[in-house]
């Protein structure tokens, strides 16, 4: 077979779709529009520039590198290597895989436990079935497509597009005037909101999995293989696209019968409630398990295959049975420890990821020139470190970073970046012209 059927095409554009869509994407647009209120539009066009965009900018950059790996050795095979495995750790078993075991038992379950030991037996017990289950998807990554993109993706966006129609069906209520940052600048705001999700990082780890469900259905051509990738990420960025939509109108619509809410996971669960009554609960409790699942499942596979490629002596199967005993337990230190230390650690790498995926995109421009990636890239790192490490007693560094531009908006390291980028893309050019005019000269002697 040379390309992917019209099935084969949707079932791995859904599985796509449900690796991308997390408990974080469940929570970021319906908060986003009720901050917004009648300026949703705007401000949701902006969200979906960092948290559709960009992810699937990341795609393509995967698709178009053959892998993190090939990715990061357009800076250096150190930078490579040491990259890909702190990608891979931190959005997988570190951080993104507990993360996501433990938020559909923060949203479902918690909240009707009081007491705190029986709370943690609840949590030991429900991660304990959730990370089964998971173990179970991944163990034949070649089914991963049908048994996600086949099943849990449909079954994800049914769940969603339903809660979305009952919301016109018995409405909470209309547009209210946006709120705090949302007043005055919509779109930045939207924007910034959507820079929180992480989904680019996430990106970059996913390019194994896609890769591995295109080859299960038998496509042999790695050009075909880098097309399909392709053409998939837009597909799933569109359905993020129209999902995101719906949330942030249910967060819009909820605004002034919910004024009070502070997160997207209570504003969705209040608003399931008012418009399925009592079943809108369990409504909400699916979908975030759904959503978490997907997730976690493409994030094991990604980690266990990358890792059996590197380090040869443990195979996949293992590789999967370590990641997956090792997120159960890190899971069960909680959901508000695991946040402590992952906001700081997702500080210092996404930026990161999202200047690779940005160069890779652009490298026709700068012709590949290793100097603009290797300057550009170390720049990041030297900044993105730097603003990590500002709530440290560091005499004089917090106030370093603050007087970056742009730093009031947690985006301190654009400016020095882009500027790297600037005169190292000069530097190349003058070089070039310098050893072109050198080889005419030598030509004409």
């Amino acid at each position: 077979m040379n390309k992917l059927s019209t099935k084969q095409f949707w079932v791995v554009s859904l599985m796509l779709f449900s690796l991308f869509f997390g408990a974080g994407n469940l929570i970021f647009p319906p908060m986003v529009g009720k901050m917004s209120g009648t300026e949703v539009y705007i401000a949701m066009i902006a969200f979906t520039l960092t948290a559709v965009v960009l992810p699937v900018f990341g795609v393509v950059a995967i698709a178009k590198s053959n892998g993190i790996s090939n990715m990061g050795k357009r800076v250096g095979p150190w930078f490579s290597t040491i990259f890909a495995i702190v990608v891979y750790l931190a959005v997988g078993p570190l951080m993104g895989i507990p993360r996501a075991g433990t938020v559909p038992f923060e949203i479902g379950i918690a909240p009707n436990i009081a007491d705190p030991v029986t709370k943690d037996i609840a949590l030991l017990l429900f991660t304990a079935v959730f990370f089964a289950v998971t173990y179970w998807l991944c163990l034949n990554p070649d089914k991963i497509a049908n048994r996600i993109g086949k099943y849990l993706s449909p079954m994800l966006l049914i769940l969603m597009v339903a809660l979305f129609i009952c919301s016109f069906i018995n409405p909470m209520g209309d547009y209210q005037a946006p709120l705090g940052d949302y007043q005055t600048s919509p779109f930045t705001a939207g924007f910034l909101e959507g820079y929180l999700t992480m989904d680019a990082v996430g990106a970059l780890s996913y390019g194994l999995v896609i890769a591995m469900a295109i080859h299960s259905f038998n496509i042999k051509s790695e050009k075909e293989v880098m097309k399909s990738t392709i053409r998939s990420g837009m597909l799933a960025g569109i359905l993020l696209l129209a999902i995101y939509f719906m949330l942030a109108h249910i967060g819009a619509t909820s605004a002034s019968r919910f004024p009070n809410t502070k997160n997207g996971a209570e504003l969705l669960n209040l608003a399931s409630s008012h418009i399925l009554g009592g079943f809108g609960a369990y409504l909400v409790a699916g979908i975030f398990t759904l959503a978490c699942l997907t997730t976690c499942v493409g994030l094991i596979s990604a980690s266990a295959k990358y890792f059996s490629g590197a380090f040869n002596r443990l195979s996949y199967k293992y590789w999967t049975i370590i990641w997956t005993i090792s997120s159960f337990l890190i899971a069960n230190v909680g959901l508000n420890a695991i946040l402590d230390y992952s906001i700081p650690l997702l500080a210092i790498i996404y930026p990161i990821a999202i200047v690779l995926i940005v160069l890779v995109v652009i490298d026709p421009i700068f012709n590949s020139q290793k100097v603009v990636y290797k300057t550009t890239v170390y720049t990041t790192i030297v900044i993105s470190i730097l603003i990590g490490l500002k709530e440290l007693p560091i005499p004089y560094l917090e106030k370093a970073i603050t007087m970056l531009p742009l730093s009031g908006y947690k985006l301190g390291w654009v400016i020095p970046v882009c500027t790297a980028f600037l005169i190292s893309w000069i530097f190349a050019l003058i070089k070039n012209h310098t050893v072109a005019n050198r080889k005419k000269v030598a030509v004409k002697s």
